[in-house]
This record gives C-alpha cells, structure tokens and sequence, in this order.
C-alpha cells in the first residue's frame, strides 16, 4: 500500500484532526513506560516519543516518508538485536506496508520480555471506513491503505505472545475535509466516547510482550537488605547470649 501522499493530508484540516489526537493518546501512553531503548516506525516527521523517559529515542523509517529519522531500514528486517529495545511506537505503520504481519514479527522479535508496543490505525468499523469503501482504488490517502480492525490486530497479537493492555479509539466526526464542519461535527466526539466507543475513526492500542515461563529474579539489592537485616539479628542474638 502506497503511503505517498500521506504527510501532505495530515496537515490538512481533517489530518490535523487525527494527528491531534493520537498525539495526545501517545503523551498519556509513553509518559509511564520505562527502560533504556525506545523506537518509532515511519512517520518521522512526527515524535510520538516525545513524552517518554528512556535515554535513548530514535526514529526508524524506510525512506518512504518525508522527515528525519536517525535509522533507515526495511522495516521487515529491523537492524536491532533480538530482546533489545523496550518499546515500538507504530502509527499508522501497519495499514500502509504490503506486508504488515511480517513488520509485526520483527517487532516482537526486538522487544525485550515486558516490551511495549502501541499501534495506531484507522478504524474500518466507523464512518471513515465506510468513506474508503466508496471511494476509488486510486484515491489519495488515508483511504489507500488496507484497514486492520482492532479484533484482527489482537488475534496477530496473540499468535506472537503479545497481549493487549489498552485501547482507546477517538475522532468521531464525518470524515469532511473543512475546518468549520469539523467544529461543528466535535460534539460527537464526546457523545461517541460513550455512546458508540468503538465506531471511532481511529484507534491506538497497546500491547505487552509476555515470555511464557518466565521467572522474575529479586533484584541483587534486596538481597543484598536481607542478608544485612539477618546479620544484625544474629549480632543481636550473640550479645543477649554473652550477657
């Protein structure tokens, strides 16, 4: 799927719209994610990183996106290590590749144990999927690109080890292209979050890798604690026996 085209719309009224919003979403996502490495897939122009932590965030793309990104590479054979970074940030990354499972796979193969990943898509359940139906194969994005619905991008999630954490789905308003609709069409936007939640234009999910049979060992500090607490009550004990 052709992403060409797709910057230019998100500085449009309506892509400004999304862009908003899942911003936001990622601000509240990543603030409370914790570890060293951190990694954004596509849209460099955009840092959906910005409200994290880790020391080091870099984004990745393939060249197919105006912006600056510190890595390139085909995102079906990602240049990083096996359990080596901490969280994936993908927006809008999944719908516009011709392979998406196999992004997904170098994905999970990356992350670390516990590893974070947050996926953003538009919804082909709502009312902007329904306008991609009708138009043309040829149209220009966002509706070029191949939808996934939330359940489907759950079950690839379980076939990889990766479970669902949250989700949040958001822009109710028609997909129209001019600004004075869309604020006249926000008041949907807060009836929808409880009325229709899952009927909105976009999502943003996050997902945890999970390692079977994993057992979680005690940090070497609290060892460490109880061995001086151990210590000091046979120290303890002795004096009492000397006196």
């Amino acid at each position: 799927m052709s992403i060409e085209g797709f910057e230019d719309w998100l500085k449009t009224s309506a892509g400004q719209y999304v862009l908003d919003w899942e911003q936001q979403k990622h601000d509240l996502l990543v603030a409370d994610i914790f570890g060293f490495n951190a990694v954004q897939l596509s849209l460099p122009g955009h840092d959906f990183l910005r409200a994290n932590r880790m020391p080091l965030r870099f984004r990745c793309d393939d060249g197919r996106y105006d912006g600056v990104s510190e890595v390139r590479s085909d995102l079906h054979f990602l240049p990083f290590a096996n359990n080596s970074i901490d969280l994936v940030v993908m927006p809008h990354t999944l719908e516009f590749d011709p392979n998406p499972h196999q992004v997904l796979r170098e994905v999970e193969r990356v992350l670390v144990p516990e590893g974070h990943v947050i996926v953003t898509g538009f919804n082909p359940f709502s009312l902007w999927g329904a306008r991609r139906k009708l138009s043309r194969r040829q149209a220009l994005p966002p509706w070029r690109g191949a939808y996934l619905s939330v359940p489907r991008l759950k079950d690839w999630f379980s076939l990889l080890g990766l479970e669902m954490q949250a989700g949040a789905f958001g822009c109710y308003a028609p997909a129209v292209t001019q600004e004075k609709w869309l604020r006249r069409f926000r008041f949907m936007d807060t009836a929808g979050d409880r009325w229709w939640p899952i009927a909105g234009a976009v999502y943003v999910v996050q997902a945890i890798k999970r390692q079977h049979g994993m057992r979680l060992i005690t940090p070497v500090w609290k060892d460490r604690k109880a061995r001086a607490k151990a210590l000091v009550s046979v120290a303890q004990r002795e004096r009492a026996e000397d006196r």
